[in-house]
């Protein structure tokens, strides 16, 4: 049964690029229910295996819907988003593309791939399918300053293509702007934790989200509450090494345990160590895109969200 929703934003209410200035397509008070048409990440360009990667129009690639203002979200608040709902088409695509990800040179490029969607099953050909997993992958708010367009991660959310990022996941968002400025798109019904060729099932569907507010605690980057861990996420810039994002989110993860659930930095040190896991989004090296990473803190006695 579909969930109850207060509001629609339509798929053609969308942005290209999140910054300081975006104007609301709608406005909501705290504890509203919002269902968000969206585009896959093609904007609608790829509709067959004729259709290729190189030929559409890279100005519309990753397109967001909304954004939706929160009411009595402020600057240094969270703005809550917990996901009820990702539910895709009945129809994606995956593409190879020419330069990016490990295998690259050992394959045939560009290619696309449809992909059927039948219920909880994901048909990748008559003979391989595997379990639908939707997620989404741009997600986020206003910026502070610099506008970033929808292909880039960064500390305001954007494109963390996190596989996690699905139905039953509550995010929290550094707010920086009033109102928050929330919009979300590029829905897959799958993808591998390492994306190594740059698309999971890129796909249209409908996210259902309920807002709330976390008055004035916010982390430095969006974070993820699962039912049975919450997870700190951290960006590199543009081609820069692995070490450099999983530096910055070993750092942002031990500033919440230190901060909101009274560790030292060497509490904090050994306990990422023996009790965490880290991975890596975006792993489609060459490419031009963010590199983030992301450390899972489990739900224990002594951490038992992420904010105390």
């Amino acid at each position: 049964m579909a969930v109850a929703t207060d509001h629609v934003v339509r798929r053609d209410e969308i942005i290209w690029a999140f910054g300081p200035d975006l104007e609301p397509v709608l406005e909501v008070e705290p504890g509203s229910v919002v269902r968000f048409e969206t585009n896959d990440c093609f904007t609608g360009q790829i509709a067959s295996e004729d259709d290729l990667v190189t030929e559409i129009d890279f100005e519309r690639v990753n397109s967001a819907t909304g954004p939706v203002a929160v009411k009595g979200a402020e600057p240094g608040d969270s703005l809550v988003v917990e996901l009820l709902e990702v539910r895709p088409s009945g129809q994606g695509f995956a593409t190879l593309i020419p330069a990016f990800g490990q295998l690259i040179d050992q394959v045939q490029s560009p290619v696309t791939k449809v992909f059927r969607v039948e219920g909880d099953t994901v048909h990748m050909n008559d003979r391989v399918s595997f379990p639908l997993r939707p997620m989404i992958g741009v997600v986020g708010v206003a910026t502070d300053g610099e506008t970033v367009a929808n292909g880039w991660a960064g500390r305001h959310g954007g494109n963390l293509d996190d596989h996690l990022h699905g139905p039953d996941a509550k995010l929290y968002f550094p707010v920086r702007q009033p109102g928050g400025m929330f919009a979300v798109g590029d829905m897959h019904a799958s993808m591998g934790d390492g994306e190594i060729c740059g698309t999971g099932v890129e796909i249209a569907g409908e996210v259902v989200a309920r807002f709330d507010l976390l008055k004035g605690k916010q982390a430095a980057w969006p974070v993820t509450e699962l039912p049975d861990r919450w997870v700190a996420h951290a960006t590199a810039e543009t081609d820069a090494d692995f070490m450099e994002a999983l530096q910055r989110v070993s750092e942002e993860a031990a500033r919440l345990l230190v901060d909101e659930w009274g560790f030292t930095m060497e509490e904090a040190f050994v306990f990422l160590s023996v009790a965490c896991d880290a991975g890596i989004c975006q792993a489609c090296r060459p490419s031009p895109f963010s590199t983030i990473a992301r450390m899972a803190v489990p739900k224990v006695s002594a951490t038992p969200r992420p904010f105390s």
